[in-house]
């Protein structure tokens, strides 16, 4: 699998289950997601705005996308889950199964991010974020096209402790 292949069968709206837990509070979270996943054209403004932020040619991008997402955590009731952040493969031209994903907004820390992407041998799709204040590494794979896993882990700035490890089961919705 090529990140094509990944962001084509990553299309569309899943509903997920998350499990999450919290290490440094001790404490365990069940949440329960929509996730909207949309294709964007690269000469989308919002493309061509992140392209320009990161300095990277609009022409080495494939496959950009948005993903949209609102939630329901059983920890804080009152607490909204949800956002938008538009996301942007940029492969490396020597090695197809690598590359950065670039967004405008990050998933430990809400701000532009950029990561490293490898795919494993088993189609494995792996993202490693490095942030001020933390490092995430997200793991995606696929059981069957409408059915999806996701493991998490948000660790320390050194990557030396694990703050939060968190597994989402994700099914395609036909509403």
């Amino acid at each position: 699998m090529d990140i094509t292949e990944f962001v084509e069968r990553s299309i569309g709206h899943w509903r997920s289950q998350r499990s999450a837990h919290h290490l440094a509070f001790s404490h365990f979270e069940a949440v329960q997601s929509e996730i909207d996943i949309i294709a964007l054209s690269p000469e989308d403004p919002a493309v061509l705005e992140l392209c320009k932020l990161y300095n990277i040619d609009p022409s080495k991008i494939v496959s950009p996308f948005r993903m949209t997402w609102e939630g329901q955590s059983d920890w804080d009731e009152n607490a909204e889950i949800k956002g938008t952040s538009v996301l942007i493969p940029v492969p490396d031209p020597d090695v197809p199964k690598r590359g950065k994903l670039l967004r405008d907004q990050g998933y430990a820390e809400t701000v532009a991010a950029a990561g490293d992407y490898h795919f494993t041998e088993d189609e494995t799709f792996v993202l490693l974020t490095s942030y001020d204040r933390a490092a995430a590494e997200e793991k995606i794979w696929f059981a069957n096209p409408n059915l999806r896993f996701r493991v998490s882990l948000i660790k320390t700035s050194a990557g030396s402790g694990v703050v939060t490890a968190s597994f989402s089961s994700e099914i395609r919705s036909s509403s």
